[in-house]
C-alpha cells in the first residue's frame, strides 16, 4: 500500500514538474514581436507607450506604426497589425463593428470607461448662448460655417459629415474641415486667443479640457451618442491573437486605463514635449502599484515572472 501510495505521489510530482515546465515555456518566435496600430492621437499614443513599455521589460520587440482608423482596420485583418488600443465606441461602430461582427478581429474587453467625443466650443460661445447644436446655423456667419476636425477617415469626421450630408440641425451648408490633432488644437488657441468662434472636435480624457476653456454642446445624441458623447474605449486585436499569443494575451486581458492616468501623461506629452516613451516610463515608475494587476499571471517572454523583470527594467 505505501509503494502504491509512493508511485501515485511521484506520478503527481511529475504531473506538477511537467505543469510547471509548461508555464515557464519560452513563448513561440512568431509572437515575441508585437505590432501595435496608432492612429495619431495623444490618448492613444500614450496607452500604446504604456504597453509598449510594460513589453519591452517583458523581454518582446514591440513597435507601434501611425495609421488612419480605416487602415488599422485593414492591416489588423491582413496581419499587418496585432493591436490598437483605441476603439472608441460608440463613435467608432460604424467602422470597427462590420470587422468584428465577421470575425476579422477581436474586441477582448474596455480598457477605459468615463470617456466623452463630441462637439466643443470656447467657453465664451457656451455663454453667448449657443449651448446645443441646435444653436449653431442661427450662428453660422460667425462659425464661418465650419466644423473643424481631426484626420481625414477617422470616425468623428464621418459623423460630422453625417451630419452635413443630412442636413442635420440645418448643418448641410456647413464644411468640414479635415486636419489632425495637432493642426486643429493649434487652430483652437489661435482663435481663443482673439475671442473668435469655433466648433470642433473635442474629447476626454486630453490636455485641451484643462489647456482651454472649452465646452460641449448638447444635442447631438443621435450622432455621438447619449452624455455628450459618452464613450468607453476598447482594446481590439487581430482575430485569434489572444489564444495565439497567449502571455500577450493576458497582459491585454488586464490591461484598463483611467482618465487621470491618461491624462498625466498625455500632458508630458503635448505639454512638456516629451517622448510618448519616456512619458510612459516616467508615470509608470511614480505609479508602480499598476503594474501588480496589469503583470497579474503575465511573464517575461522567456517564461520567467513578469512583473520583477518589468520593474527591474524601470529602475524600480
Amino acid at each position: 500500500m505505501k509503494r502504491h501510495y509512493l508511485i501515485l505521489g511521484t506520478i503527481a510530482g511529475a504531473g506538477l514538474a511537467a505543469s510547471s515546465l509548461a508555464q515557464a515555456q519560452e513563448v513561440p518566435e512568431s509572437c515575441r514581436s508585437v505590432h501595435f496600430a496608432e492612429v495619431g492621437w495623444t490618448d492613444i499614443q500614450a496607452t500604446t507607450a504604456m504597453a509598449s513599455v510594460v513589453l519591452d521589460g517583458l523581454g518582446y520587440e514591440a513597435s507601434s506604426d501611425t495609421v488612419s482608423v480605416p487602415v488599422a482596420y485593414a492591416g489588423m485583418t491582413q496581419g499587418d497589425f496585432d493591436v490598437f488600443l483605441g476603439n472608441w465606441m460608440p463613435s467608432m461602430k460604424s467602422i470597427s463593428d462590420p470587422y468584428i461582427d465577421k470575425g476579422q478581429v477581436d474586441r477582448p474587453r474596455a480598457n477605459l470607461e468615463g470617456a466623452k467625443y463630441t462637439l466643443a466650443v470656447p467657453q465664451y460661445v457656451i455663454d453667448a448662448g449657443v449651448t446645443s447644436v441646435a444653436d449653431l446655423d442661427a450662428h453660422a456667419d460667425q462659425f464661418g460655417h465650419k466644423l473643424f476636425g481631426i484626420e481625414a477617415g477617422n470616425d468623428g469626421n464621418m459623423i460630422i459629415q453625417q451630419m452635413i450630408d443630412d442636413d442635420a440641425f440645418g448643418l448641410g451648408d456647413w464644411d468640414l474641415v479635415d486636419s489632425s490633432e495637432a493642426g486643429m488644437l493649434a487652430e483652437v488657441k489661435a482663435r481663443t486667443q482673439s475671442d473668435e468662434w469655433m466648433v470642433f472636435l473635442g474629447w476626454a480624457p486630453h490636455p485641451m479640457n484643462t489647456n482651454f476653456d472649452i465646452g460641449y454642446l448638447s444635442g447631438a445624441d443621435d450622432y455621438f451618442g447619449p452624455d455628450y458623447g459618452g464613450a468607453t474605449v476598447y482594446t481590439n486585436t487581430r482575430a485569434g491573437y489572444m489564444e495565439e499569443c497567449g502571455n500577450v494575451g493576458q497582459l491585454l486581458q488586464n490591461l484598463s486605463f483611467t482618465l487621470d492616468m491618461e491624462n498625466e501623461v498625455m500632458g508630458a506629452i503635448m505639454d512638456d514635449g516629451e517622448d510618448a516613451q519616456d512619458a510612459a516610463r516616467d508615470w509608470l515608475k511614480a505609479h508602480p502599484d499598476t503594474l501588480d494587476a496589469w503583470l497579474e499571471g503575465v511573464n517575461t517572454a522567456d517564461g520567467e515572472p513578469g512583473l520583477p523583470a518589468v520593474k527591474q527594467s524601470l529602475g524600480l
